[in-house]
C-alpha cells in the first residue's frame, strides 16, 4: 500500500506535468517560454513528502525547520539547468561565506524534473544531512576558501545534476559526489507519474559518497 505523503507527492506531479503541458502551446503560438515556478513547485513537493511546512511567505530558509531546497527543470530549458545558489555568500547573513551557514540547517533538497532516456518524465529528489555530511562539508570548505582567495570570483555556488542520465552523481568543481536519493518517480507522456523509490531513511543515515 503507498504510504499517503507518496500518493500526495504523485498526485501534485501530475498536476505540475498537466499544468505545463496544457500552458506549452499558448507559450509556444505567442513566443514565450512555458511558465513554470520551479522554486515553488520544488518546495511545495518536499513539504508533501517530509510534512515540513513553508515560511508562510516569510523571509528565511525555505522550510519552517530551517533546511533549504534547490530546484532545476529541464523542461523545454533554454540555459541549461543547474542547482544555484546552494550555499550561502556574499549575503548579510551573519554567517554568510562560512562553513557554519550549514550548521543550523537540518537538510539540504535537490529537486530535478528531467527526461529520461526512456522518453518518460521523471522528478527526482536527492537529500543532504548538512549539519553532518564530511563529503559535502570538504567540498563546500573548498570553494569557501577559493572563494576567499578571490580565485571564484562568483557568490554563486553552482551544482550540477544529472540531467536525463540514472545517476546520482552531481557535480561542482570542488568535487563530484554521489547524493543521496530520496524520492524518483516517472511518467510516460499518456499515463500517470509512479513511484520509482523512495528512502525516507536517507533522512536520517544518508550521506554523500566521492564519485570515482
Amino acid at each position: 500500500m503507498t504510504r499517503p505523503e507518496v500518493s500526495n507527492a504523485l498526485a501534485l506531479l501530475d498536476l505540475h506535468f498537466d499544468s505545463f503541458y496544457a500552458a506549452e502551446p499558448f507559450a509556444q503560438r505567442t513566443g514565450h517560454p512555458v511558465p513554470v515556478d520551479t522554486r515553488g513547485w520544488s518546495q511545495i513537493l518536499v513539504s508533501t513528502l517530509t510534512s515540513t511546512k513553508g515560511l508562510e511567505r516569510k523571509k528565511g530558509a525555505d522550510l519552517d525547520d530551517g533546511s533549504d531546497v534547490k530546484g532545476a527543470n529541464t523542461w523545454s530549458a533554454i540555459d541549461t539547468p543547474r542547482f544555484n545558489g546552494v550555499i550561502k555568500a556574499g549575503t548579510k547573513a551573519t554567517t554568510s561565506g562560512s562553513i557554519t551557514s550549514l550548521d543550523a540547517m537540518p537538510f539540504l533538497y535537490f529537486v530535478l524534473w528531467d527526461k529520461t532516456v526512456r522518453e518518460t518524465s521523471r522528478c527526482r529528489i536527492w537529500v543532504v544531512r548538512t549539519q553532518f555530511d564530511d563529503e559535502f562539508r570538504k567540498i563546500c570548505s573548498a570553494w569557501y576558501l577559493k572563494h576567499a582567495s578571490k580565485e571564484i570570483s562568483s557568490n554563486n555556488f553552482q551544482l550540477h545534476p544529472p540531467r536525463s542520465k540514472d545517476t546520482n552523481e552531481i557535480r561542482n568543481s570542488c568535487g563530484n559526489l554521489l547524493y543521496p536519493l530520496y524520492f524518483c518517480a516517472e511518467r510516460a507522456m499518456t499515463g500517470t507519474y509512479s513511484l520509482k523509490s523512495y528512502a525516507p531513511e536517507v533522512l536520517v543515515s544518508g550521506s554523500c559518497a566521492i564519485s570515482i
